[in-house]
């Protein structure tokens, strides 16, 4: 699994170091602690964020408001306003830049992860295809590399690097990654249309394959690990043409 990755923009620094704190404790990983709308928007360019948390007051003259702004514009980001400031006229301007949640100090951890993962869910998934069901909603988490998937009550971001092969099982689909397996009521063609198709093919109606994992193979079947997966004939020279062989 790769962490969510969270950048905290907060002026209190006693605050904002509680918050990492916290935030690592529950598995997420802290990019930076910034207090600045420029300092925030280096490391916007040059890291790989997927959430910020954000204070509405912040030093020198722009405030979080402002950077909420560059963030629809050029990075398309979630971000959850911290604040203590309950003037309506903030608010009203706070909602404006379509925040995924809006945390008033002091808050606890229960709400903090609600509010990250509920950010994660209302921004990275198809909102077209909620009425298809809670289970292909969740499926269609995504990040231009990777996919946030359901593990029990909570979601974790896996990379598509991460993920080994799909099986299709009756209308079960398993997801199997370096670190684990997820289990959907979906079918394996709905997940299909959500992968890239390099390096992912489908080999045989029950799988789908992450050719770039494939560590050997023999006959018709490829092999990841200890485990052997069986390739269609249809398509086993269209397959088999992307292994060099010596």
């Amino acid at each position: 699994m790769t962490s969510i990755r969270i950048l905290i923009v907060e002026d209190e620094i006693i605050i904002a170091e509680d918050i990492a704190l916290r935030l690592s404790d529950m598995g997420y990983q802290i990019v930076q602690i910034v207090d600045n709308v420029d300092t925030a928007i280096k490391y916007l360019e040059q890291e790989t964020i997927d959430l910020v948390l954000l204070d509405i007051s912040l030093k020198d003259e722009q405030t979080g408001i402002d950077l909420a702004e560059i963030i629809n514009n050029r990075y398309r980001i979630p971000f959850i306003f911290l604040s203590s400031n309950t003037d309506q006229d903030i608010i009203d301007s706070a909602k404006k830049v379509n925040p995924a949640a809006y945390l008033l100090k002091p808050f606890n951890d229960h709400q903090v992860k609600i509010s990250i993962e509920m950010g994660l869910f209302n921004f990275y998934g198809d909102k077209k295809k909620k009425k298809e069901g809670a289970e292909n909603y969740e499926m269609l988490l995504k990040l231009p590399n990777a996919l946030f998937l359901k593990k029990d009550t909570h979601y974790e971001k896996v990379a598509f690097s991460d993920i080994l092969w799909l099986e299709a099982e009756s209308n079960y689909t398993y997801i199997y990654t370096k670190s684990g397996k997820y289990t959907y009521s979906s079918v394996l063609k709905k997940f299909e249309d959500k992968l890239p198709e390099d390096p992912f093919y489908r080999v045989h109606r029950s799988y789908i394959v992450n050719l770039s994992n494939v560590t050997g193979f023999e006959g018709n079947m490829l092999i990841i690990g200890k485990n052997y997966i069986p390739v269609n004939k249809s398509c086993k020279e269209t397959v088999f043409k992307r292994f060099q062989i010596i």
